[in-house]
């Protein structure tokens, strides 16, 4: 590694914790704006103003907004959440039930939306101009146009409401049966592999075409290579990056399509706790639940950017 690939993998790390510190600022302060409050959903709509004053002292919301964004803060590097101002357990223990649940959700999704979409963009790729290819981005086009909910909401009414094949909810009980498990994944995997297999197929066919335009790839087709070769041999290790960084952009939109996918079918994951946070008004648990999709999205980011650079080979040498 030369000394200025360190150097550009060290301005994307510190470009990180300075968005990360940034986002820390505007999801503190856009939670403060959030209409309702908190006191007075703990205790209803007929608590009188002397009762709310007196729990909002009690939880510290009435401290300025810049001394609670500090104790805030400085709990998430100690590594401590603070406590949900509704169920009054530690955020920690909530986020530690539900996160293995949205893992598990969005890494069955990968799984099949990575090979799948690269599959089918390099063959569209390598088909270029063929019907295939026209129909593979036709179809990649119009699922990009229509949003989660739609395609979840479609999905209920064919498999759950007319055929009755599917279970409309995600509802997983401790015994649940291999059986109840798959069912309950096929419809929430179903709509995040519609979402996020699209822009990865278009972002993956375009990048591995304008290699293909390359003078190099032009050469090799000029000396007889064939067209799977051209693009497995010469256009796909150059198209790294930008597939890459594709996978990278997919995934941070899937962060956004499990809060959907996860409200509508009421599958017990973090978005789903983050999202009941809002009704409830129940600070800590929203803003820690908003930094941690904030920081994976920030991860996913700065990896693809880390590996671009590694796998340009002047920035090598």
């Amino acid at each position: 590694m030369t000394k200025r690939t360190s150097a550009m993998i060290g301005e994307r790390l510190a470009v990180a914790v300075l968005s990360l510190f940034l986002v820390s600022l505007a999801v503190f302060f856009i939670t403060e704006l959030l209409p309702g409050d908190t006191a007075q959903e703990l205790l209803g709509q007929a608590v009188t103003k002397e009762a709310a004053a007196i729990l909002r002292e009690q939880l510290g919301l009435d401290r300025p907004a810049v001394l609670r964004y500090m104790d805030w803060i400085f709990g998430l590097f100690r590594g401590d959440l603070g406590f949900s101002l509704v169920s009054n357990r530690p955020v920690s223990d909530l986020i530690s039930e539900r996160l293995p649940n949205s893992l598990i959700l969005a890494a069955i999704t990968m799984a099949i939306t990575i090979p799948l979409a690269l599959g089918l963009g390099i063959i569209a790729a390598i088909w270029r101009g063929s019907i295939f290819d026209r129909a593979i981005s036709s179809a990649a086009i119009m699922f990009v146009s229509f949003p989660e909910f739609m395609i979840a909401t479609l999905i209920v009414m064919l498999f759950s409401v007319y055929l009755k094949w599917l279970p409309a909810l995600s509802f997983l009980p401790p015994s649940a049966s291999f059986t109840t498990i798959v069912l309950a994944f096929i419809m929430p995997v179903t709509v995040l592999v519609f979402s996020s297999c699209s822009q990865m197929i278009r972002l993956t066919r375009a990048a591995i075409s304008d290699a293909m335009a390359t003078p190099y790839v032009e050469l090799a087709l000029l000396k007889g290579a064939s067209r799977p070769r051209l693009v497995l041999r010469h256009a796909l290790p150059n198209s790294v990056a930008p597939i890459v960084n594709s996978v990278a952009l997919s995934m941070s939109g899937l962060l956004g399509g499990v809060i959907i996918v996860e409200t509508v079918f009421n599958y017990p994951g973090l978005a789903k706790l983050m999202v009941d946070g809002v009704m409830t008004r129940d600070m800590p648990l929203i803003q820690t639940c908003s930094m941690i999709f904030c920081g994976f999205y920030l991860l996913l980011i700065m990896a693809a950017d880390i590996i671009a650079i590694l796998s340009n080979p002047r920035l090598r040498r």
